[in-house]
């Protein structure tokens, strides 16, 4: 008997939408979507694995490399008097397959 090999259908969940804050758009991630690369915002909490997992649910593509980096929020003054700091940021610079098409209007 030979076996079926059974595929697992990813599905999305609310859990999957949280990781994924939003899409980073600068001068950085433009030049690295040349390269199929992709920077977004995510969730303080979220790690490489969660983020590779939301990426595959909502764009059907499978990440090869993913790197995490933490801004530190700045220290702002207001008016010269007042001083604040800015939030801190955790980014994912996404990695796809060199056939991948990514069209980041369509899952967020």
């Amino acid at each position: 008997m030979a076996e079926k090999k059974v595929e697992k259908k990813l599905v999305a969940t609310a859990s999957t939408y949280d990781v994924l804050r939003r899409p980073i758009i600068s001068e950085k991630a433009a030049k690295l979507s040349e390269k199929n690369g992709v920077v977004f915002e995510v969730a303080m909490s979220a790690t490489k694995e969660d983020v590779a997992k939301a990426v595959e649910v909502l764009f059907n593509v499978k990440p090869t490399k993913i790197n995490i980096v933490i801004t530190k929020g700045k220290v702002k003054t207001f008016r010269g008097r007042s001083t604040g700091t800015q939030r801190s940021v955790k980014k994912a610079y996404v990695t796809l397959p060199a056939d991948a098409n990514l069209d980041l209007s369509a899952g967020i």
